[in-house]
């Protein structure tokens, strides 16, 4: 089963599709061929919302960490065999009457580049199936999960089979006689052209999970416990960006008990980044994916809304407002059709005026507090809401980001505390960058 994201979220938290190295799959891309890059793409866009999936893609990226397993073959001959094996024109078979005098003079003079362009794709699957059937034979199955065991005994028994026979009898792949190129040819793009693909897609999955062993050994990151007890429970140690240098980590722990979060803070105070913070665990933890954090355990949800960096829609005639009161509505009707949706809101109601915003903030925080089951996090700059909000819901937690004077200068600790902060530094900001001075002269 899915974990539903959506577009809006994935660009907020930066999941894919952010410039090389500024989003987070270029930080865990460490595969070594274009196949187990798709794979991994594909595994970001999609996570998981079973436990079954998440805790079997947890142990085997576990089994490669802790084995150091390096990748097995040699990734420069992936991409000859994918444009190998998707040339099934009839016309480019290869036969033994085609080896005459003609065709050896050609090779002579260096002008048969279309057989030369096969005996390549011949001897690079040759390698690919050598080096992956050694591979496979050396891993230690008592010591994988059930279901990679499944998948590593399907793949041996494909390797076994009698039209694969000819591989134990090699032990080095050298160049090939016409006769063998024939033979190998038509058993690789004609007979067995679909187990070969298949056999590909297995060493790309198993390329992912070396990579991403290789993450969570670099950077030390940790593996999330889920929690099988009946509530719903968010519980993070250490946990930091892990996009951010030098970032500062944070503790935070929701039950249904305290399931919605009201968050202040100065401007540059670190709110935006905590949510995103949190966001990226969550999510990560259903990819089963280790993530920058000591240690994190969390109920499964199945799935997740942000609305940290949200646009005007120009060509639509949308104000910012009205984008606002969309994105809440869509999120409202999420949360009344399923339980278990993680729900993050930067700055509430930014786009209209300040009593607009307060009461807005308070009926809508004072709605959402209803599903219990849901975990909220709405940041606003709005304190005098927080303290209304006091009396009417015993189901809030009240965090802030302080900001500590030095001086006339802010400087922020990005540590969250209990409360509700009272900081408000714009002006003092303004006067230090002396815009004020500027516009007098």
């Amino acid at each position: 089963m899915a974990f539903k994201a959506d577009n809006q979220t994935i660009n907020d938290l930066k999941i894919v599709g952010g410039l090389k190295g500024k989003d987070i799959f270029s930080l865990y891309n460490y595969t070594k061929t274009r196949g187990g890059a798709k794979v991994l793409k594909n595994m970001f866009l999609y996570p998981r919302s079973r436990k079954e999936e998440i805790v079997n893609r947890v142990n085997v990226i576990q089994f490669f960490k802790d084995n150091d397993i390096q990748f097995p073959v040699d990734n420069s001959v992936f991409d000859i065999i994918e444009m190998y094996l998707s040339n099934v024109d009839d016309r480019t078979r290869l036969t033994l009457h085609d080896n005459d005098l003609k065709r050896k003079f050609n090779h002579v003079i260096g002008s048969d580049t279309e057989y030369q362009q096969i005996h390549k794709g011949v001897v690079s699957t040759l390698i690919f199936l050598l080096d992956f059937k050694k591979f496979i034979s050396e891993l230690k199955l008592s010591e994988v999960t059930v279901e990679f065991s499944k998948d590593i005994s399907s793949i041996k028994e494909v390797l076994d089979r009698s039209e694969l026979s000819f591989l134990d009898g090699l032990s080095k792949v050298r160049k090939l006689s016409y006769a063998n190129t024939v033979k190998y040819d038509q058993l690789f793009r004609f007979t067995i052209r679909e187990t070969i693909l298949k056999l590909l897609h297995q060493v790309y999955n198993i390329d992912v999970f070396i990579a991403i062993a290789e993450v969570a050994s670099k950077h030390d990151f940790c593996f999330a416990e889920i929690d099988n007890s009946e509530s719903n429970i968010l519980e993070m140690k250490g946990v930091y960006h892990p996009l951010v240098p030098n970032a500062i980590s944070n503790d935070i722990t929701i039950t249904e008990d305290n399931n919605m979060v009201f968050l202040t803070g100065a401007n540059m105070a670190g709110k935006s980044t905590f949510m995103k913070t949190f966001s990226i665990a969550i999510y990560l933890a259903h990819c089963g994916f280790p993530l920058p954090a000591k240690s994190m355990r969390f109920s499964l949800q199945n799935g997740m809304f942000t609305t940290i960096n949200l646009a005007d829609n120009i060509s639509l005639g949308f104000s910012h407002f009205y984008a606002e009161v969309n994105r809440v509505k869509r999120v409202a009707e999420s949360v009344n059709e399923n339980e278990r949706l993680l729900v993050v809101f930067d700055e509430l109601f930014r786009g209209t005026n300040v009593k607009d915003a307060y009461d807005a903030t308070i009926a809508v925080m004072d709605a959402f507090a209803n599903k219990r089951k849901c975990i909220f996090i709405i940041s606003t700059h709005i304190i005098e809401a927080g303290e209304e909000l006091k009396k009417m819901r015993d189901n809030i937690k009240f965090l802030y980001l302080p900001t500590v004077m030095n001086g006339k200068v802010p400087e922020y600790t990005y540590k969250v505390e209990e409360g509700i902060t009272s900081d408000r530094h714009g002006m003092v900001i303004i006067r230090n960058e002396k815009i004020l001075d500027i516009l007098k002269k």
